[in-house]
């Protein structure tokens, strides 16, 4: 779809509020429903989904099953808000051996597993709105020692509302960012120690860099509530390989931990 078209910057493939939000997706819908409804905590239109069974109810994009995104961009951005139901996404790259790698995340399971085609690892959100950020080339990389070339395929499950999905040449800090792409939510109140916005960026740098197939990784959340109080999760993606499980263990001590800028909610007001 996007193959031929010059790629910098931003490139939205989903945008809640558009005239035609779908129109680039296919939809699959059993007992549950995909509709854009008025969100409470931002006052302003997105796209829910929800279903019974997170296989049989979902979004994918192309609508086409026959034809590929064919985005070069390496980071894929995601705006959702955790509807502490069971959830999952799935990404299918293409690498520079010309093998069609998946990689699905999803907060019902516990453990990572990576074989040759897919890699599916454990995923937490934070209550409401959550921005999730994936390097796919470093995922490429550190899950299957190629290089990503290109995104073919986005889906994404129930149970989920989603306010945007795009990609970018990097990842970007809040005050770079076009108005577009950002998440502006009601001015709260200052003592409140709810956290509104999460910004989540999954990551393998610095883990086990000279070892090629997967050990463990770290995948950290930050989140700024309008406390300025900083809260951190770490989701530990577990091992499938148990004879290098000391090796990991000793590696992640001597890591240098890659420091994420502390961002501040800004609040519409």
């Amino acid at each position: 779809m996007f193959k031929n078209t010059f790629q910098s910057g931003f490139l939205s493939i989903l945008y809640s509020i558009g005239s035609k939000p779908l129109q680039i997706w296919d939809k699959k819908v059993r007992n549950g429903h995909i509709k854009r409804v008025t969100d409470n905590d931002i006052h302003s239109y997105v796209l829910e989904i929800e279903g019974a069974n997170v296989s049989t109810t979902y979004i994918t994009c192309p609508a086409d099953p026959k034809k590929t995104l064919g985005i070069k961009l390496p980071f894929l951005v995601m705006i959702i808000k955790n509807l502490k139901k069971y959830f999952t996404f799935e990404v299918q790259v293409l690498d520079d051996k010309n093998v069609r790698r998946r990689f699905r995340a999803s907060n019902y399971q516990s453990m990572t597993r990576v074989t040759p085609f897919i890699c599916t690892m454990p995923m937490r959100l934070d209550d409401g709105w959550n921005q999730i950020q994936f390097n796919l080339s470093d995922f490429t990389r550190r899950a299957y020692g190629t290089n990503y070339s290109e995104t073919l395929r986005v889906q994404i499950h129930a149970n989920c509302c989603i306010r945007r999905v795009y990609f970018s040449d990097r990842l970007y800090a809040e005050d770079e960012l076009p108005a577009e792409f950002k998440l502006y939510l009601p001015v709260q109140n200052p003592k409140s120690k709810v956290s509104l916005y999460l910004r989540a960026r999954c990551t393998w740098d610095n883990v086990m860099g000279s070892v090629r197939h997967l050990t463990s990784f770290c995948f950290y959340l930050f989140c700024s509530s309008n406390d300025s109080c900083l809260s951190r999760a770490v989701v530990k993606f577990s091992q499938i390989n148990f004879n290098v499980v000391l090796l990991s263990l000793l590696s992640l001590f001597l890591l240098d931990l890659y420091v994420l800028t502390v961002f501040t909610v800004h609040n519409h007001q």
